[in-house]
């Protein structure tokens, strides 16, 4: 029997949000909608009137991060109280704290047992790092504390290859970092050698608050 149309986004939400914390917690594969069931006191039936399955849920979630970052992005693009300095550290400050609920293992699990996910994430990043940090860029330059002879186009094409690597499983395991700190000192890397001198001192003057 076909639930009430008015329960569905509450269940669809609920297990959204369970399946996201597991996933991000303990990766794929122990992530299996049996457990899911239990831990929401549903029937996996309810499950699968929401999900065909694992991978439909799976990248529902990977989308709805990327969702909330643009929107967030977004929100501080539109903020014309704070300088651009100030949204670039409160943008760096909000992509760590999201990274850090992120265990290396997510994105191993990702890549040995879901490879056709793992690459999902791959092609989010290449569609929305030039949408974000080509926007960024930009505004760095409008503000005059990215230097003039910056082309956002190129910087991007510099960062996403960089992100990538940085990102992936290997180069985690390599280096001992987690994703959240290779993404703070990656961006601070980059946004090193873009911005001007009155741009680095507002950025070490808002940094050392």
């Amino acid at each position: 029997m076909r639930l009430p149309s008015t329960t569905l986004p509450s269940h669809r939400h609920r297990i959204v949000a369970a399946a996201r914390t597991r996933l991000l917690a303990t990766g794929y594969q122990a992530l299996t909608m049996d457990d899911l069931a239990r831990e929401l006191g549903m029937s996996k039936k309810t499950l699968y009137l929401h999900f065909p399955g694992k991978d439909a849920l799976v990248e529902e979630i990977l989308n709805g991060v990327v969702a909330e970052i643009r929107a967030e992005a977004d929100a501080l693009f539109a903020n014309q109280d704070l300088t651009f300095i100030e949204k670039l550290l409160r943008f760096t400050e909000g992509m760590t704290r999201r990274f850090m609920g992120i265990s290396p293992l997510c994105l191993r699990d990702l890549q040995r047992f879901a490879p056709h996910l793992y690459l999902r994430i791959e092609e989010l990043r290449h569609k929305n790092i030039p949408l974000v940090f080509g926007r960024l860029v930009r505004e760095g330059r409008d503000a005059g504390v990215v230097r003039a002879d910056v082309d956002p186009a190129f910087a991007v094409e510099f960062w996403r290859p960089a992100v990538q690597s940085l990102m992936h499983p290997d180069s985690l395991e390599r280096l001992g970092l987690r994703p959240d700190q290779v993404f703070k000192q990656g961006i601070a890397l980059f946004f090193g050698g873009l911005l001007t001198p009155a741009g680095h001192k507002a950025y070490e003057k808002q940094f050392s608050r």
